[in-house]
């Protein structure tokens, strides 16, 4: 019997899809919810066998990889995105002919998508403890690298039953519930860096989270620099949130009628940010591997390589460095502003721009939002152009004419949004507070949506 690939991917462990087409309200935001609460009670167990945790210095980077460092979900939803960038980029250069239009195609894609999880959570598991980034006891080395592995596989799982059965994806989930958390602590932090509670001593103690900071320098009459640090990434925070609202506001409207029904019309919408917040995921998760990974590597071989030079958890040279973002506002305002911050940021935000939009052009092209799909969408629905012929060939050179440049001008703007946010120092991140507003966002839509199909049945079935 001929060996065949196609049929150890298809048999792969996965989420059972529902059997019903469509899943009431209800039971979509109790699986929502299970699965969050899941994804906190994992986040609080500590890893068993663990002696040392030398990734807590990149507490920054917690946020993008939706984890928390030390506990049984160390790595987080790094081998989903590293898995879907490979894959992306090896389906979009040509290197790997799957055509994601026909069911055939899209079993295969997830089928190579979800062996290239599995690898990459067996693969950060053993880099993560045998490089020193999570040192593990004497004798334990093997029990901790099976610890992380299943941490992996677990939030693999959570994610494809958010995915089938819940609202939204468990990776989008997991990246706003991490912001959420980081976001409270960054305004409200009581724990000075003794780890003594502030508020015992408020005169006297200095508080990190920023709005007792702000309390703390109007009592004690500190420097101006010093409550002009604390409000500042306040306000940027509130200016890229009503920034990402308004933009998401931002669509072109195609008119539609129906065939059966006629007289009556419709708008089939084309978002601006029309890959959504997938490209910048991708590009953040990125930059945050190559820091990660370049500062384990230099700890492992006892030099510096060209990925960086790294001090307390940031690079300060190198790759990393020059992809990487600072706060410039910061800088400006405690006088240690430098010329090669304002390169380093160029760099960053060029980075960003051209890699959200590349991702942006292959998500659309494997996720089935390319125009023919589309195209095939509007005439299942039993829609057309009004004044074309009802041929998907038309409909396909329409759509061309706005979806393309609609893909890559929104995942320009989107990159170059997330960009200029972590260069102005936004609390827990700018690429995280674009993450978070935009699937908060979608989120809700969907809430909605759902809400209004259970609520109006007689509708729903009326268009068919």
């Amino acid at each position: 019997m001929p060996f065949d690939i196609k049929q150890i991917l298809y048999n792969l462990p996965e989420v059972k899809k529902p059997i019903e087409k469509k899943i009431s309200f209800n039971t979509k935001l109790k699986w929502t919810l299970i699965v969050l609460g899941a994804f906190f009670i994992l986040a609080n167990i500590t890893l068993y066998g663990l002696s040392r945790n030398a990734l807590e210095q990149f507490e920054f980077l917690q946020v993008i990889f939706a984890t928390d460092f030390g506990s049984i979900i160390s790595l987080g939803i790094g081998p989903i995105v590293m898995a879907s960038i490979i894959l992306q980029l090896l389906v979009g250069a040509g290197i790997l002919n799957i055509d994601t239009k026909t069911d055939e195609g899209k079993r295969y894609f997830q089928g190579l998508q979800r062996v290239g999880v599995i690898f990459f959570i067996v693969f950060e598991a053993m880099v993560y403890v045998l490089m020193g980034g999570l040192q593990a006891a004497p004798g334990f080395t093997g029990i901790l690298i099976a610890q992380l592995i299943l941490g992996g596989l677990a939030i693999m799982f959570m994610d494809e039953v958010c995915q089938k059965w819940g609202f939204g994806s468990g990776v989008s989930l997991f990246i706003v519930a991490g912001v959420a958390r980081s976001l409270f602590t960054a305004l409200f932090q009581f724990i000075d860096s003794t780890g003594q509670n502030c508020l015992a001593s408020f005169s006297t103690s200095q508080c990190s989270g920023n709005i007792l900071v702000i309390l703390q320098s109007i009592i004690k009459g500190s420097p101006i620099s010093e409550l002009l640090a604390a409000i500042l990434p306040i306000l940027i925070t509130i200016l890229i949130f009503l920034a990402v609202v308004w933009a998401q506001a931002l669509k072109i409207e195609i008119p539609l009628t129906y065939d059966r029904l006629r007289g009556y019309g419709v708008k089939w919408p084309l978002a601006f940010f029309y890959a959504s917040v997938i490209p910048v995921i991708l590009a953040g998760a990125l930059v945050a591997n190559l820091q990660l990974f370049g500062s384990l590597l230099e700890t492992w071989l006892g030099h510096a390589t060209f990925l960086g030079t790294f001090q307390n958890g940031q690079a300060v040279s190198g790759l990393a460095f020059w992809l990487g973002s600072s706060n410039i506002l910061q800088a400006i305002i405690r006088g240690s502003f430098q010329r090669a911050l304002l390169l380093q940021t160029i760099i960053h935000l060029l980075f960003y721009m051209v890699f959200s939009a590349l991702f942006a052009v292959f998500w659309v092209k494997t996720s089935g939002m390319d125009e023919a799909s589309q195209a095939k969408n509007i005439l299942s629905s039993g829609l057309q152009i009004p004044g074309f012929r009802k041929d998907p060939r038309v409909l396909e050179s329409i759509l061309k004419r706005y979806i393309l440049p609609l893909t890559i001008m929104g995942g320009l703007a989107i990159g170059a949004l997330a960009a200029i946010a972590n260069s102005l120092g936004a609390l827990t991140g700018g690429t995280s507070i674009l993450l978070a507003v935009m699937i908060m966002y979608q989120l809700y839509q969907n809430i909605a949506q759902q809400h209004a199909m259970d609520m109006h049945p007689a509708m729903k079935k009326f268009f068919g």
